[in-house]
Parts: C-alpha cells; structure tokens; sequence
C-alpha cells in the first residue's frame, strides 16, 4: 500500500505522523511525507522520503498559522501530489481540511491524527462539561462550516460526503491522549480512537545537549521546562515568566519556536533556545511550564514531570482543563495579581501531583502508541477496498476545474 502522509509540518502535528508513519513503513507499506520544504530534513532524518507542498502549489498550505486561509491551495497540492505517487492512502491532521476533501476527491481513506484530547461534539455525555474557553458545540458549528465552504470551493458540493455529518473525523481519527483525559461519562464517536502519545522527534545533538547542561549548571537552580503555544488574541506571557524567574529559586529553559516575540528580561534566570526536540530538555527539567498544547503536555506526563498550565486559545483551554481534572496540573493564571514563584514552589513540591504524572504517563507510555496507529490505518484501508461509488458528472468536472486553477 502506497501511504502520503500530508500533516501540517509544525513538529506538533508533524512528528506523531512520522511515528505512525515509520511503523507502517516496518510493515513494509511504502510511505512519503508531504509538506514545507523546511521539513525535508525532518523526513529525511526519519528515513522517509519527502516532496515539498511549495512544488504541488501548496505555499503555507501546511502551517499551523494558515490552516483556515490556505485550504483550497492545501487541497490542490495534496491531490496532485498523491497522484504522482499513486496513493491508496493518506495520513493527515486535525483541521487539515484540504487533506480530507483530497481524499474524497480522490476516493481514497484518510486517517486524521488528532490531539491528545477530543476537540468537537461527544457521541453524547459530557452536556455539564465545564469550560475554559469556548464550548465544544461552537468549535464543532466552526469547524464544520469551514470544511463546508471549502468543500464548495473544491467542486464538491453537488456530491454527498462519505462521512456523513461527522467529515472532521475522516476515516479515523487518531487520539494522542489517554481516555482518563476525556470529560467523566462521555462517549467518542465511533470512528475516534485512542493509540497513544505517538511519540517521536528528531535526534538531538549531543553537543547541544551538553552545551545546555553545562549553562544550566552555572547557577544550579532547579530547571522549569518553558514551551508556550500561540497566544492567538490573549495577552503574552512574557511579563509573568520574567517575574517567575528573576532573583528566584528557579532557571527556565524556554522554546521560543512558537512564541510571540520572545521578551526575556537582561537579569532574568532564563535560557532561550530553538531546537527540533524538547526530551532531553524535559528531561533536564522537574516541572513543565507550558499554555497547554499536546507536544509539550505528552511530553511532561511520558517523563513523569507535573504540569504549570497557562492556556490561551485554540485547543489549550480545553486540554489544560483536562490535565487539572486528571490532577496531573495546576493552573498558572497570566495575571499580575497572582505571584508567580510561590505557584511554581506549590507545583514543584506537590508529591501528589507528580506521582499522578508518574501514573499517567507510565499508562500513556505502555500504549504500544504506533502499532496502535498502523493498526487502524489498516483496518481503515480495508474497509475501503470496495470501489467507491461514483460521483456525479457535474461533481467531477467542479473538482477538475478546482484543482486545475493557476497556482
């Protein structure tokens, strides 16, 4: 079976695909990553080979900044590029809409990988689910109505779609998380499975490590773990960590890669770095501070290190709210009238907290993560093997105008 994977080529999104990925490729599948041409050496490190999106007229269409604009164009490279390979399968993201409209296109399966929790509606339960941020039926009523007027954008409204009215799911969608991190008494839609964190990342440099460790070591403060998200519309953090770690009892190591203009104040105790990889980072680390996206969270629970939330947009209030009912948490509130150290001192000394990591992430960690995946991914192209039914002729000359429009 000839698999494309097609994520967006952020490292969250990116590097649980490449897990599954290289597992399928161990079952002798022939596999290949799509995606910005600044992932390349990503792939190549993976041992998988690479075709840039930028090639197929796929400019930003695999950003997790662009994922709502760059649709239609993220549909056309998918599509021309999954002919060129001959793909019988695809391998996407969450909100990779162009992906799965490619897929239906092509009428081929597509599995989604999703995050660590579910983002849209239960099959039911969960209605006194509290909320962070906005409620589930209004990310669901959004989402939807993005992949419906791409949809139509594609050529392909005059056809039914062959997910009914849950097209976000694709085939199979991919949980990241652990079941305990879904609200108490809700139901998954049937299509939604948990495999695992789906851990992997390219291997860090051993020089940079030990480069690192012995800045760290300078001062001999305990390590705080720093790895924000975006802030979206929400105010930055950088107040608050300057705050945290200047003339305390802590250090920070912080990822600037997807932080908003990092601000670190000159006598602050904090370390700035831009790396692929973040596990011997955590590993470094007793706590992990972070606004609450999966990469960061997974990565903390598999090393047993307690959580410091401080969630903004996005996915971030709705996984922070989970990690704190799971009391593997505590909330960090970017708000000036709450001192910061003594929540970091509180976190760090809880024994309780960290032990529910432990347990966690020990449970996470026996998933058998990537074997899970390849497993449904199987399972899903099987499913498919009967010839699809066939679309409508106007439907089909809608989509081979779409894709055929000027890059």
């Amino acid at each position: 079976m000839k698999i494309l994977l097609c994520p967006l080529s952020d490292g969250g999104y990116l590097y649980p695909a490449i897990a599954a990925g290289r597992e399928l490729r161990r079952r002798g599948h022939d596999v290949s990553v799509l995606g910005r041409s600044t992932a390349a050496p990503v792939a190549a490190g993976a041992g998988l080979p690479f075709a840039a999106a930028e090639d197929f007229g796929g400019h930003r269409a695999f950003s997790a900044t662009w994922w709502g604009p760059t649709g239609a164009a993220q549909y056309r490279a998918v599509v021309r590029a999954a002919r060129e390979t001959g793909a019988d399968l695809l391998v996407t993201s969450v909100l990779c809409n162009g992906a799965l409209l490619a897929a239906e296109a092509l009428d081929i399966p597509v599995a989604v990988v999703g995050l660590s929790v579910h983002l849209w509606d239960y099959r039911s339960g969960g209605d006194d689910e509290p909320h962070l941020g906005r409620t589930r039926q209004s990310r669901t009523h959004d989402c939807l109505r993005l992949h419906a007027d791409l949809r139509e954008q594609a050529g392909l409204a005059g056809r039914a779609s062959r997910w009914g009215d849950e097209p976000l799911l694709g085939d199979a969608l991919l949980l990241r998380g652990d079941p305990e991190l879904e609200y108490p008494g809700a139901r998954l839609p049937e299509r939604v499975h948990h495999v695992g964190p789906l851990s992997w990342e390219p291997a860090a440099d051993p020089a940079e490590v030990e480069a690192i460790g012995d800045h760290l070591s300078r001062s001999g403060k305990p390590v705080v773990y720093v790895h924000l998200g975006r802030f979206f519309e929400g105010r930055s953090l950088w107040p608050r960590l300057n705050e945290a770690f200047t003339g305390g009892r802590f250090q920070a190591v912080v990822e600037q890669g997807r932080s908003t203009d990092p601000r670190p104040a000159p006598d602050a105790d904090i370390l700035l770095v831009r790396k692929r990889w973040m596990g011997p980072l955590v590993d470094r680390a007793g706590l992990v501070l972070s606004s609450g996206t999966s990469a960061p969270v997974l990565a903390a629970l598999l090393r047993g290190r307690p959580l410091a939330l401080s969630p903004n947009g996005s996915e971030q209030p709705l996984l922070a709210g989970a990690c704190m009912r799971a009391g593997v948490a505590v909330h960090f509130p970017n708000n000036p009238s709450v001192e910061a150290s003594p929540l970091l001192e509180s976190a760090w000394r809880d024994d309780g907290l960290r032990a529910r990591a432990h347990v966690l992430g020990g449970r996470l960690a026996a998933m058998d993560d990537a074997v899970r995946a390849a497993d449904v991914v199987e399972r899903v192209a099987g499913a498919s093997a009967a010839p699809p039914a066939k679309a409508s002729v106007s439907s089909k000359e809608n989509h081979e105008y779409a894709i055929s429009r000027p890059r």
